[in-house]
């Protein structure tokens, strides 16, 4: 299980990989995650299965071999929208046979043409209902994260709604934040001060998302509404066509935003891999020594 407590005290640094597609044998993730077992992360989170599956047993592989074989804590996501609470309670006994101790609660993406169940609106229902098998279990099982928008949530009306749910999710039970991809630290710097304001003390980790083609971020913008700086968009346009260009260039833009993220005292840098350990190796070496020394806190 995730010792908060020990991850307070350093500047944090996790991944994040998904399953192979649903055509694709399980042991081609298997050379990723040993590449980046080598990096020395404190976590590797894992999707519950690809493009929002809702089967839960490639996830819960990929997680038990992240643990036994890489040594690595294994963080495993939980979207509830499409999960009555019996499904809920199959999935939680699934994950405490298999030893998996660190959930990641969320809602979960609409589902074109798939009504949601409704057992579950929001993810601080999930984190509650957590708690409650864990006390009919009469002890505690997980330790459990949630997610965070840096920028407005495509759902919802304001930045200030966004920050009261999001004190639902921690007041319910979530020691840990991992924050949605964003291209602008000062966006994320803002959102740190609602935070503080509305007494959000859990860690917050920034997600960084490499962009290796522009494809890729076009298609991450419309899910997301991330702010994209000229300085982001003058990079696309500059090296669109140009593979081997844009990919340099989305690592080096990368690396500028956890150079300054770090500087400025941030709690832990998570980084959405996209299964790729040839681009996370290259920021990891890039800033390795900037998560040694002594963070601002």
């Amino acid at each position: 299980m995730l010792n908060e407590l020990e991850l307070s005290k350093k500047t944090i640094f996790s991944f994040e990989v998904f399953p192979p597609k649903k055509d694709m044998p399980i042991d081609t993730i298997f050379s990723t995650l040993d590449e980046l077992k080598g990096l020395n992360p404190d976590f590797i989170s894992v999707t519950f299965g690809a493009g929002g599956s809702s089967n839960s047993g490639n996830s819960i592989a990929i997680a038990r071999r992240i643990k036994d074989v890489c040594k690595v804590e294994p963080v495993i996501h939980m979207p509830c929208i499409n999960m009555t609470k019996e499904d809920a309670t199959q999935v939680l006994d699934q994950f405490e046979a298999a030893g998996i101790e660190n959930i990641l609660a969320l809602r979960g993406d609409r589902v074109e043409g798939k009504e949601p169940c409704n057992d579950f609106k929001y993810a601080n229902e999930l984190i509650s209902f957590i708690k409650e098998y864990e006390a009919q279990k009469g002890s505690k099982k997980f330790n459990i994260l949630a997610a965070c928008y840096p920028e407005l949530h495509p759902e919802s009306k304001s930045v200030y709604d966004d920050i009261d749910f999001l004190k639902k999710k921690v007041d319910a039970g979530a020691t840990h934040l991992l924050s949605q991809l964003f291209f602008d630290n000062n966006q994320f710097y803002r959102f740190l001060e609602r935070c503080q304001i509305k007494g959000i003390n859990v860690p917050v980790e920034a997600g960084i998302m490499p962009v290796t083609n522009k494809k890729s971020v076009e298609r991450m913008v419309s899910m997301t509404n991330a702010r994209l700086p000229k300085k982001f968009t003058d990079m696309m346009e500059r090296y669109a066509d140009c593979p081997e260009a844009i990919r340099d260039a989305g690592i080096a833009y990368a690396i500028d935003q956890i150079v300054d993220l770090i500087t400025h005292g941030v709690q832990g840098i998570h980084l959405y891999t996209m299964n790729n350990p040839l681009v996370a190796r290259r920021i990891y070496e890039a800033t390795r020594s900037l998560f040694n020394v002594s963070p601002i806190r």
